[in-house]
């Protein structure tokens, strides 16, 4: 007896959650593990790949109980604005600097949107532009430049 799946969109995002917990599992078969008061490398990716896989295995348990939507169109415009930005971002980052490749990170990404409003796209990267460099510059003391080479006089 084939039970039907009734919610299609937990189906795959179940899928996906358990693939991805198993591959982090199956990366850190190498790795040695060590004990919950002394962790060894694979303890962090095997017990968030487990959680992982667990939440997945929930996730398709329930699409076969509650009913949901279909799956719609996919905006292909909104993942490559937001894959292209997290790219740029990348490449941005030794030359701009960390300032500038945030601001470009976040309006990129937000034009992506249907939503997109320019002005509150701005407030947003102007804060988080602050927040980041306070808490991973100042804060964390990570040595990336605020402003890269192309800069420099």
């Amino acid at each position: 007896m084939i039970i039907p799946v009734r919610n299609i969109k937990d189906f795959w995002a179940g899928v996906i959650y358990i693939a991805v917990g198993f591959a982090a599992i199956f990366f850190a078969r190498d790795y040695g593990m060590g004990t919950a008061t002394k962790m060894g490398p694979a303890y962090f990716p095997v017990v968030l790949g487990g959680l992982l896989a667990l939440i997945g295995a929930a996730s398709v348990v329930r699409s076969f109980v509650r009913h949901g939507e279909p799956i719609g169109t996919i905006a292909i415009k909104g993942m490559l604005f937001v894959c292209g930005s997290t790219a740029l971002f990348g490449v941005l980052l030794r030359g701009a600097g960390l300032v500038i490749s945030l601001i470009v990170l976040v309006i990129v990404s937000a034009y992506g949107s249907v939503k997109f409003r320019l002005g509150p796209t701005i407030a947003l990267a102007a804060g988080l532009t602050v927040a980041c460099v306070l808490v991973f510059i100042k804060g964390l003391g990570i040595p990336l430049p605020l402003f890269g080479s192309w800069f420099d006089g």
